[in-house]
């Protein structure tokens, strides 16, 4: 079980270890502010730490993480939004030029899709969760109903990470900067089993491992 003594003592091994080897990285991003190249929306699961999956350094990704790694459709009428607030920043502040939406393989997200949740300790988590019955949806219409539990909720992840993308669309600062060639969206499909990550090639309507995707 982790306990205070532990995050006392890592953060006493992270001053004199990492922090002392790249003291002046971290401490020319703190005079000089950060400029990451892109947005990592990821899933909020404890299992799957962006920097780490992307062998990546601090300042280099801008990180939004939730339940499910879902992305609201574009409402700016609504009081609190965080990830939506995390998009505009990323996007209109910090001019990334990636945006990445992450999902991964065993969801407990998209798990909770085919379960009952008890809507009254859930309140938000049920709400939230609605914004992947897309792609439940269409999971179910396109194995059938006899199909393995295991299949279902694979698939099920893969097409949340599309719909997703549809709903970043909405945001109209975002879909500008696609259409004009300055921001490019990917869809990433992190598998816990064995560290791959797949992208989604919207030509072929497919996912692809990522160690094999040429550069563009």
């Amino acid at each position: 079980m982790l306990k205070n003594s532990t995050l006392l003592k890592g953060n006493d091994v992270f001053k004199k270890s990492y922090f002392k080897k790249h003291e002046l990285e971290l401490l020319d991003l703190a005079k000089n502010g950060q400029n990451p190249k892109a947005l990592f929306i990821g899933c909020a699961d404890s299992r799957v730490i962006p920097n780490l999956i992307t062998s990546t350094e601090p300042g280099d990704l801008f990180v939004l993480r939730n339940v499910g790694n879902f992305v609201a459709p574009y409402k700016p009428d609504e009081d609190y939004h965080a990830t939506a607030s995390g998009i505009e920043y990323a996007v209109t502040a910090l001019n990334v030029s990636e945006i990445i939406i992450c999902g991964h393989t065993q969801c407990g997200a998209i798990s909770a899709l085919f379960s009952d949740i008890d809507k009254d300790k859930f309140i938000h988590t049920k709400k939230w969760l609605s914004l992947g019955e897309k792609a439940k949806s269409m999971a179910k219409i396109a194995l059938g109903e006899e199909v393995a539990q295991e299949d279902l909720l694979r698939l099920t992840e893969k097409l949340s990470v599309v719909f997703q993308i549809e709903n970043l669309l909405t945001y109209p600062y975002v879909k500008e900067k696609v259409d004009n060639g300055s921001i490019h969206i990917h869809g990433w499909l992190y598998n816990m089993h064995n560290g791959e990550i797949e992208y989604y090639d919207p030509d072929e309507c497919t996912y692809k491992k990522l160690s094999e995707k040429k550069e563009d």
